[in-house]
């Protein structure tokens, strides 16, 4: 069942689905209406004669009037969406893309134009002016205009959704509340004493059958349905061990996991463990933190490249990734260890942790960031408003190890001694603590 959610959700981002879904409904709208006009007659009172077309020349006249407008405006707008696509991957990067076109906005926008200008055609083929018979559809002409107002109002807002997307604030904004959302799924539970299992190697020699499991194409492990192999797993008495975790880069051939048994599966049940792990060409974001926290990553470095040299933007990245890695140090991390209904230990996965979240988060930004002080002194910043949220040793060694990179960052390249001073002073609030807590300094 997630897996089809999971497909749904992938399905529902393309650019196509959306219009294609509004164009049906304008044709069942159509033949609807026009139908409705076969059987039902508008009555002609004193209001109903300024609104009720009764000539097939103003019918056709109306009809093709809103066709024609509307299919020009729908090529206006596809060349709007497609220039925004351009400026959104020049400016923020290629892997942006994907946000623009989850936006429903826009599909909606250019789904409803071209639904127009077909639902118009419909209705306009359905009008008949003979000698015996004359049939003029009122009411899909009434419905026609309605929609025609409606699409106008709907690109003055696409304009001002368009004029407003575009902007970094905003999309770093857009960025960092998706993150947000998929934070409180993935890591819902806060941290809690509890004791890590640890003793796999006595469950694992139990199995008498080691099988490696090989990929089966090349590809970005995009999700695991963990709740069914988990199922199949039980039914068939198995282990399965996972080297890597959705966002991982997979070679055809390439050894993935190792399935421990002790019976032989047959062909197509050995297969079945496939159905459970989708495989794309393309990373996503429903099982993967670390290519939302890219994302904004990569808006940073192109902020602090020399050609656009905007440390503001950068600074705005690392505000939001701050919250990110807040949250993060509150947070329960799931355990790799998997167990289905009886206990019994099903999975053991590949999952992340607080440091490596951390290191997607600031390595690069750090790296980019020579040469710009302002940026450098809101990174040391930024972990010591991390560093008071941290609870757990391992979470703060990890803090430090950061802090003691953007300090020698700083003492390696900032040349005016009281912005180094102030880099220092703001470190010394982390490294203090750890030397009082024991933990010692890497330089």
């Amino acid at each position: 069942m997630k897996k089809l959610l999971f497909k749904w959700d992938k399905l529902s981002g393309t650019f196509w689905f959306i219009p294609v879904m509004i164009i049906i409904i304008s044709i069942l709208l159509s033949f609807s209406l026009v139908y409705l006009d076969s059987i039902f007659t508008l009555p002609q009172n004193s209001l109903g004669r300024l609104f009720v077309v009764n000539s097939s020349d103003s019918a056709r006249i109306i009809l093709s009037t809103i066709s024609g407008a509307m299919l020009g405006v729908a090529g206006t707008v596809f060349s709007i969406t497609l220039v925004v696509l351009t400026l959104a991957s020049s400016q923020f990067g290629p892997s942006l893309i994907k946000n623009f076109m989850y936006v429903r906005l826009n599909q909606v926008v250019l789904g409803s134009y071209i639904s127009t200008y077909l639902y118009c055609l419909l209705v306009l083929n359905a009008i008949k002016d003979g000698e015996n018979y004359t049939f003029i559809p009122s009411i899909s002409i009434i419905m026609a205009i309605v929609i025609a107002i409606a699409n106008i109002v709907l690109l003055i807002i696409f304009i001002h959704r368009i004029a407003v997307s575009i902007q970094a604030d905003k999309v770093i904004s857009d960025i960092s509340i998706f993150i947000s959302q998929q934070l409180e799924t993935l890591f819902p539970e806060k941290i809690e004493e509890k004791k890590e299992f640890e003793d796999n190697d006595d469950l694992i020699s139990a199995f008498k059958k080691r099988i490696p499991i090989n990929s089966p194409k090349s590809g970005y492990l995009q999700y695991i349905d963990n709740e069914a192999l988990i199922e199949m797993l039980g039914d068939r008495d198995s282990l399965l061990e996972l080297y890597y975790r959705p966002g991982g880069h997979l070679v055809e051939g390439l050894e993935i996991g190792v399935l421990y048994l002790n019976e032989n599966w047959e062909k197509p049940e050995f297969t079945s463990i496939f159905e459970h792990l989708v495989i794309g060409k393309t990373k996503t974001s429903q099982q993967d933190l670390e290519f939302s926290i890219y994302q904004m990553v990569e808006i940073a470095s192109r902020a602090l490249s020399p050609g656009v040299n905007d440390p503001f933007t950068a600074i705005s990245c690392i505000d939001n990734l701050t919250t990110t890695m807040c949250y993060l140090a509150k947070a329960k991390f799931p355990s790799k260890y998997r167990f289905d209904s009886k206990g019994n230990l099903r999975i053991i996965a590949d999952v992340l942790n607080f440091e490596g979240v951390l290191d997607a988060a600031f390595n690069q930004i750090r790296q980019y960031s020579i040469g710009s002080i302002a940026v450098i002194i809101r990174l040391m910043k930024a972990l010591v408003t991390i560093y008071k949220f941290t609870s757990k040793e391992n979470h703060k060694k990890a803090v430090m190890k950061h802090a003691e990179m953007v300090l020698r960052l700083g003492k390696e390249t900032i040349k005016e001694l009281n912005d180094l001073t102030d880099l220092t002073n703001i470190a010394e609030e982390i490294l203090k603590d750890g030397l009082a807590m024991g933990i010692k300094r890497t330089e």
